[in-house]
C-alpha cells in the first residue's frame, strides 16, 4: 500500500502535490534543489541550473480568478494579472496556510530515481539525493515528478548559417533579466512566443531598432478583452467550450480569426499565422500593436543568414545591422534523474497516459505532474492531475492494461484531426476544460449541472455560462472545499475590486429608467382597473 511519497520540485505543481498527499493521509517528502519554493515564479538575478528562469517584468498570462488553486483564491486586492512577485507571495501564503513547508527539503538535489529490485511486486523506488555535499538514499512507495518543462533551453544554432561568425552578442531568452542591455542597440528577437514578444516590446523602449522574426506568425490578443474583462474569463466558459466543440473545425477557425482580428487586422501587421488549421498558443501582449504602428518593432520573416555584424532575412536581400540576437526558441524537457527505460522523451513528448503515468510500467507508482500545455492555467490543471494521480496511487482508481494505455498514447501522439472544435498544433497542447473534466469525472468531482439546475439553479447557470474558474473543481469529490460555491458566486466581485480603485457615480441607464416608468404606469392602470 502506498504511504511514503517522494515529490521532486517545489513549484506550483509540487506544492499542489504535497497538499493533495496530505489530504489523502499520505506522507510526502518534497525535494527542492534551490533554497526556496516557487519554481518559475521566483525571480533571481542569475540563471540557476535545473530551474526555470524568468525576467523581472514577467506578468501572468492567466488572470487571478482563473489561475488560483481551487480552494485558495488570491487576495481581493491583488491585480487581475499578477507580477511575478505577487504570484510568489501567493504561493508562500498557500504553503503557510496548509503547512506544506515542513514537508520540503530545500537545497536538496535529486540525483536518481530507480526502481527497487522487487519493483514488480512492491512498486517501490530508491531515491538518491544530494544535500550540502552529503548523498543519501531513501525508499519510497511512490514518486511524483513536478519539475516542469521550462528548464532546458532549445537553441538550434545549426539552423542559422553564419552564427559562429557573428561578432555581436547572442543568447537564449532564458538568460534575459533586464532591458538595460538593449540601450541604443540594434536588437533581433527570434521567435514569437510570449517571451519573445515580451522581450521585443521591452527592448523597443530603449533600443535603437528592434526586429521580431517569426517563421509562422501568431494570433496576438490583449489581456483586456470584451468590455474590459480579463480575456480568459470571457473565453474559458463551459458554454463556449461546448459550442466550439460542436462546430466543424474550419468554422471554429474562421470564428477565432474573426475574433482575433477584431482588435487589429493581423495581416496588415505581418502577424497572421500561416497555419490557421492548427491552433498554436496565442500570444498575450497588450503593447505589441502599438509598438508596431509607431515603428518601434519591425516584424520580419525567418533569418536566412547571419553575418559578422548583420543578418539577412528570407525573401529580403537587404542586410540589417544587428548588435544583439535573442533566441526565444522555446524549451525541451528531460528527466536526468530517471532512466530512459522509465520515461523516454522523444520529439518533445513522452509516453504518458493522461499526460501523467508512464504507460508501460507494471506498477503505476510514478506520476509526472505538469508536463502539459492546456489552453488555460497550468496551476489548477496540475492540482487536478495530482488529485487524480493520488487516487491511482492509493488504488482507488484502476488504470487500464498497458496495451490499452499505449494505444491511447500513440493515438494522441499522431495528433489526428477530429474535424470538430479546435485542433492543436502540438501533442502536449490540449483542450483545458475537456481534459480537466475527464480527470474530474474519474474521481467523481465534476459538477453535475443537471442536478444543480434542480437544487441550485443560480450556481448551475454560473458554472455553465460563467468563467470556468478552478473553484468548480472542488465543489465535490475528494478534497471538496466548503467555500467553493461562495467563491464562484463572488468571482466577479473580486475581479472588479482590483480595477474599481476610484468610486464613480454611474449615470442611470435609459433602458432601466424607461422600464421603471412603464412598470409604474402599469401599476397605476392595474390599481385603476381594480377600483373601477
Amino acid at each position: 500500500m502506498v504511504k511514503r511519497v517522494a515529490i521532486v520540485g517545489a513549484g506550483v505543481t509540487g506544492l499542489a502535490s504535497i497538499k493533495c498527499c496530505l489530504e489523502e493521509g499520505l506522507k510526502p517528502t518534497c525535494f527542492e534543489r534551490s533554497d526556496d519554493l516557487g519554481g518559475l515564479w521566483r525571480f533571481t538575478e542569475h540563471v540557476e541550473e535545473g530551474r526555470a528562469s524568468l525576467y523581472k517584468s514577467v506578468v501572468s498570462n492567466s488572470c487571478k480568478e482563473m489561475s488560483c488553486y481551487p480552494d485558495f483564491p488570491f487576495p481581493d486586492d491583488y491585480p487581475n494579472y499578477l507580477p511575478n512577485s505577487h504570484f510568489l507571495d501567493y504561493l508562500k501564503m498557500y504553503a503557510n496556510r496548509f503547512n506544506l513547508l515542513e514537508c520540503i527539503k530545500f537545497k536538496t538535489k535529486v540525483c536518481s530515481v530507480r526502481k527497487r529490485p522487487d519493483f514488480t511486486a512492491t512498486g517501490q523506488w530508491e531515491v538518491v539525493t544530494l544535500c550540502e555535499g552529503k548523498q543519501e538514499s531513501a525508499i519510497f512507495d511512490a514518486v511524483m515528478v513536478c519539475t516542469g518543462f521550462l528548464t532546458d533551453p532549445y537553441l538550434p544554432l545549426d539552423c542559422f548559417p553564419g552564427i559562429n561568425t557573428f561578432k555581436g552578442q547572442y543568447f537564449h531568452s532564458r538568460e534575459y533579466k533586464h532591458p538595460d542591455i538593449f540601450r541604443d542597440k540594434r536588437v533581433l528577437v527570434i521567435g514569437m512566443g510570449n517571451s519573445g514578444t515580451d522581450i521585443a516590446v521591452e527592448a523597443s523602449h530603449l533600443a535603437k531598432k528592434v526586429f521580431l522574426s517569426t517563421t509562422g506568425g501568431a494570433w496576438v490578443i490583449s489581456r483586456v478583452f470584451d468590455s474590459g474583462y480579463p480575456w480568459d474569463m470571457v473565453f474559458m466558459t463551459r458554454f463556449q467550450n461546448t459550442f466550439r466543440n460542436s462546430l466543424p473545425t474550419p468554422i471554429v477557425n474562421w470564428l477565432i480569426a474573426r475574433r482575433m482580428n477584431g482588435w487589429f487586422n493581423h495581416a496588415n501587421y505581418g502577424l497572421i499565422p500561416e497555419d490557421r488549421v492548427q491552433l498554436r498558443e496565442p500570444v498575450l501582449n497588450d503593447e505589441l500593436p502599438g509598438r508596431i504602428i509607431t515603428g518601434k518593432v519591425l516584424i520580419k520573416p525567418s533569418v536566412k543568414e547571419v553575418k559578422e555584424n548583420s543578418v539577412v532575412f528570407s525573401n529580403t536581400p537587404k542586410e540589417e545591422p544587428i548588435d544583439i540576437i535573442v533566441f526565444a526558441t522555446g524549451y525541451t524537457f528531460a528527466f536526468p534523474f530517471l532512466d530512459e527505460t522509465v520515461v523516454k522523451v522523444e520529439d518533445g513528448q513522452a509516453s504518458l497516459y493522461k499526460y501523467i503515468f508512464p504507460a508501460h510500467l507494471p506498477k503505476p507508482t510514478l506520476a509526472i505532474i505538469g508536463i502539459i500545455k492546456p489552453l488555460g492555467s497550468l496551476l489548477p490543471t496540475g492540482d487536478i492531475q495530482a488529485r487524480w494521480a493520488i487516487q491511482v496511487l492509493k488504488g482507488m482508481i484502476k488504470l487500464p492494461p498497458s496495451s490499452i494505455m499505449m494505444e491511447e498514447v500513440n493515438e494522441r501522439k499522431k495528433n489526428k484531426p477530429s474535424w470538430f472544435g479546435l485542433r492543436y498544433c502540438r501533442a502536449l497542447q490540449t483542450d483545458y476544460i475537456t481534459y480537466v473534466d475527464e480527470l474530474l469525472t474519474a474521481i467523481n468531482a465534476k459538477p453535475n449541472l443537471f442536478s444543480l439546475l434542480l437544487t441550485d439553479p443560480r450556481l448551475a447557470l454560473a458554472i455553465f455560462f460563467g468563467p470556468c474558474t478552478p473553484y468548480q473543481f472542488r465543489l465535490t469529490g475528494p478534497g471538496k472545499w466548503e467555500g467553493a460555491r461562495n467563491a464562484i458566486m463572488t468571482q466577479w466581485d473580486r475581479t472588479f475590486k482590483a480595477t474599481k480603485t476610484r468610486i464613480v457615480q454611474e449615470p442611470p441607464s435609459l433602458f432601466a429608467s424607461l422600464l421603471k416608468l412603464f412598470s409604474f404606469l402599469a401599476l397605476l392602470v392595474a390599481i385603476f382597473l381594480i377600483f373601477l
